[in-house]
């Protein structure tokens, strides 16, 4: 095992990035497709494809899920995609044409490095010409190279975050991997005590100063403060957690999505608050169907993966943007 969710046969991931606009986007490709679900709470999404892999829609497969930087102009980026599928001659057989499945998600992370460069269609072939199965990079690379969190103050009191990833082999040889990009609103916590881990900051605002200065403020408490009730309107709308999870294990259409939905809890466990209405947060789950597995099991452990690749995605950060990352501090 190499802990990320190259770990989950038929998976593989490659990034691309630009490190001085601070952008970039991360793929995941399964070539021979599969099963694929969306489960999507946040309530500022930016997405593609996703209405054709929930229920009752005729794809049940999808051959890349993509996670992008540059907000909706991100989305330009699933083009190169299908374009390096389509040259493999890998996609949904229509009779006349191959058509690649592309879902994809995008992360708000124009307000770090140059905001008038976005992924495009260029970046998204580079990601899948990377694309390989040997352990993912993590921290300031692909779509995580924006990214950040703690974010009811602004950018000012902002940290930075990135991409990350885990897997768990849950015996039988069935194993459960997780690839998450961490750009949240709310503050990253350790899922077993409580305590904040990287977060909004204390800043000094003229003569006043909202929290303790070198500490975290704590977002959750600070959204009920008399300060906190008054900045919720001009609070940062750069944020969103978007990530894939995976599986080897058998499951069904519908049962994918029920990953893909019980694998919120793992976002709802590591960062507070979450799901909010100044997120976006999207999860995907692919299942490539090689062992037979409780659909239950395996959503449970997606969401353990899930809180794992966003701790990862924390302790894989550095710097940038001017804001610090937990490494910093």
């Amino acid at each position: 095992m190499n802990n990320t969710i190259t770990d989950v046969s038929g998976i593989l991931v490659g990034h691309a990035q630009d490190m001085e606009a601070l952008t970039g986007c991360t793929v995941v490709i399964c070539e021979k497709g599969a099963t694929a679900g969306i489960d999507q709470r946040g309530g500022a999404p930016g997405t593609r494809e996703t209405d054709a892999l929930r229920p009752m829609h005729l794809v049940d497969s999808a051959h890349a899920i993509l996670l992008t930087g540059g907000s909706a102009y991100g989305l330009d980026a699933a083009a190169g995609v299908m374009r390096y599928l389509e040259q493999k001659n890998i996609g949904f057989n229509t009779g006349v044409a191959r058509v690649p499945i592309v879902a994809s998600a995008v992360i708000f992370d124009l307000a770090l490095g140059k905001p008038q460069v976005r992924p495009d269609a260029s970046m998204g072939y580079n990601a899948c010409m990377n694309a390989t199965n040997s352990p993912v990079v993590q921290g300031n690379v692909g779509v995580g190279t924006g990214a950040s969190i703690g974010k009811i103050l602004g950018m000012r009191g902002a940290m930075k975050a990135g991409i990350g990833s885990a897997s768990i082999y849950i015996g039988k040889g069935i194993y459960v991997g997780a690839l998450m990009a961490v750009n949240a609103f709310g503050d990253v916590i350790n899922p077993q005590n409580g305590q904040i881990i990287a977060g909004a900051r204390s800043v000094q605002f003229g003569k006043i100063r909202i929290g303790k200065a070198g500490h975290f403020i704590d977002t959750l408490q600070t959204m009920k403060s008399f300060i906190g009730r008054n900045i919720m309107a001009f609070s940062s709308k750069h944020n969103t957690v978007i990530g894939v999870v995976a599986t080897n294990a058998r499951l069904t259409k519908e049962e994918v999505n029920k990953v893909a939905q019980m694998a919120h809890n793992g976002i709802a466990r590591t960062i507070r608050p979450a799901h909010t209405m100044l997120d976006g947060d999207t999860v995907f789950a692919l299942a490539t169907n090689q062992r037979k597995a409780d659909v239950s099991t395996i959503g449970a452990f997606a969401a353990e993966a899930v809180s794992q690749a966003i701790l990862n995605a924390i302790f894989n950060a550095s710097a940038a943007g001017g804001i610090p990352s937990i490494n910093d501090l």
